[in-house]
């Protein structure tokens, strides 16, 4: 059974919505509708949807503000909608860190066009998994947790296990923050819960051994925690 990819539309226009909603559903989306950016980020959380159309104009917290707090935790595409067609609103949404913007009217066949253009992108950037093996790939980087074996610019490196693991279990979810303490948690388990500084020292290690590459890096979320960011 093919799982149906999910669109997550935010307007507060509920018409315009709807209407969304119908043709994305013709075209074997799963789809949800939220009116406001507060209820856009609580949808996020539980639907986890593969997509977002993201109006601008929104009562309470605006389609930017969303998208800001979205890009914080989650690469997911997210494409805006607005009736504003100046080259300023476009740039703001884009340097946000939206995939797409779409000025309102639209035709709604050109918008489930750009939907599928942009899951197409985005599902290009996600990392080669190699379903036999547990190992993730990315440019000149490859980790492999069945042989615990890292291959860095063509050459073999030598790491501990937990500094592997730490590196293989951030790859994997590219573009995602994970506080200290679910690093603690995933890696090390219940023992060392509250003691942060193991994380740190091991991204440290990390990083004298596997250098920032013009795709990648171990990133720094300063006051939350860690990613493996992966550049458009």
């Amino acid at each position: 059974m093919v799982t149906k990819q999910k669109i997550l539309i935010v307007d507060d226009d509920n018409n315009i919505a709807e209407l969304i909603s119908l043709y994305l559903t013709k075209e074997c989306f799963e789809t949800s509708i939220v009116n406001d950016g507060e209820q856009a980020l609580k949808e996020f959380s539980s639907f986890s949807p593969d997509l977002i159309l993201l109006d601008l104009m929104l009562p309470g917290i605006d389609g930017y503000q969303v998208c800001r707090e979205i890009r914080h935790v989650s690469d997911v595409p997210i494409i805006m909608l607005s009736a504003k067609g100046e080259t300023f609103d476009k740039v703001l949404g884009l340097e946000l860190g939206a995939d797409d913007y779409i000025i309102k009217p639209f035709d709604t066949k050109e918008l489930v066009a750009r939907v599928r253009a942009v899951l197409r992108r985005f599902k290009a950037k996600q990392p080669a998994v190699n379903p036999s093996e547990k190992s993730v790939s990315y440019p000149d980087l490859t980790i492999n947790l069945t042989n615990y074996s890292v291959t860095y610019m063509g050459n073999h490196v030598d790491m501990p296990p937990k500094e592997l693991e730490l590196l293989y279990f951030l790859a994997s979810s590219p573009n995602q923050v994970f506080t200290r303490e679910q690093l603690l948690d995933h890696i090390w388990g219940y023992e060392y819960i509250g003691d942060t500084r193991t994380v740190d020292v091991h991204i440290k290690r990390l990083r004298e051994k596997i250098k920032d590459h013009p795709q990648w890096s171990l990133s720094t979320v300063w006051g939350i925690g860690y990613k493996f960011e992966v550049r458009k």
